[in-house]
């Protein structure tokens, strides 16, 4: 098969963990990839071994709109296509909610929520426009566990990753069928990457907050094992992206990689629904008296099937 009869990816965070992985592997199977990373210079490597046919390797900060229009203008000059996006770069912040300063906080979102953003506007009048009618494209947003169920000291992360998710959803209905532009949310468990690690930002507890039964010190705690506790391959991971892009049949939503991640997830929408049936004639009382139940339930069922 020739370089051009191949998909165009276009990654982003593809210095390390996850992204690099992926980009390794795409490269691996032949396919043609678009690596986005601060410091193109981490992926030298790649660079001497894959010619610039299948190999482009652009420098992106994902907070930086002029960069992201850069390397969009780039990849149509360059490949003049568009088949697959992955927002995949990100970073942790472990610190709890009343003592992180806004510009933390507002620095984790811009990266996990606004820079995926900026990216699938550019990318959805690419595929659309770009790309041969009809042939659309696939968005991944890279989320974690922790963008459905969040968990003490990481406030902003989940904040970051619940918002991406909602986006993700609400993209996904926006798009006209014909032009055959999906959108999947990946919710990674713990992999064996440096999210907890140089990955990560750590910033002090207030006393009250290091006692033994505080949940923030209990993830603290966890997190600094969690290399050795993460179950996550990321090289299998990029062969689970790529079956995903791969997948004739229509794809969820939302996809667990991960047993941890699965669980997870399985475990809080049970919690969800039972608290829902408990809690179901509480929710109907606030209806107003011209409101058929009956009649709202069959309108709503339509919407979601």
């Amino acid at each position: 098969m020739s370089l051009e009869n191949t998909r165009v990816w276009f990654i982003t965070g593809s210095s390390q963990g996850i992204g690099r992985a992926l980009v390794e592997e795409l490269l691996a199977s032949g396919e043609r990839v678009v690596a986005t990373l601060r410091k193109p210079s981490a992926l030298a490597s790649l660079a001497e071994r894959y010619p610039t046919t299948q190999l482009l390797i652009l420098p992106l900060d994902v907070t930086r709109n002029d960069q992201i229009t850069t390397a969009f203008e780039d990849t149509k000059k360059h490949f003049g296509r568009l088949d697959v996006v992955v927002n995949n770069a990100g970073f942790g912040l472990l610190s709890e909610l009343e003592t992180t300063p806004d510009e933390e906080a507002r620095k984790q979102v811009e990266v996990l929520f606004w820079g995926p953003v900026n990216i699938c506007k550019q990318a959805i009048p690419f595929m659309r426009d770009v790309n041969p009618p009809g042939a659309g494209g696939l968005i991944m947003n890279v989320s974690t566990i922790g963008g459905y169920s969040a968990n003490a000291g990481l406030a902003f992360y989940s904040s970051g990753k619940f918002a991406l998710e909602g986006f993700t959803e609400a993209l996904n209905k926006e798009m006209i069928p014909s032009w055959n532009i999906k959108a999947v949310i990946l919710e990674l468990g713990g992999f064996r990457t440096e999210w907890a690690g140089s990955s990560m930002i750590t910033l002090p507890s207030l006393p009250i907050y290091t006692t033994d039964d505080a949940p923030s010190e209990q993830m603290r705690r966890l997190l600094g094992h969690k290399a050795a506790a993460a179950t996550g391959d990321p090289k299998k991971s990029a062969k689970a992206f790529i079956k995903l892009a791969n997948e004739k049949n229509k794809l969820p939503l939302r996809v667990q990689l991960g047993t941890d991640s699965s669980l997870i997830v399985s475990f809080k929408a049970k919690q969800t629904l039972e608290d829902a049936k408990v809690w179901e004639d509480f929710a109907a009382s606030t209806n107003a008296n011209d409101v058929d139940k009956e009649q709202l339930v069959q309108q709503l069922k339509f919407s979601f099937s």
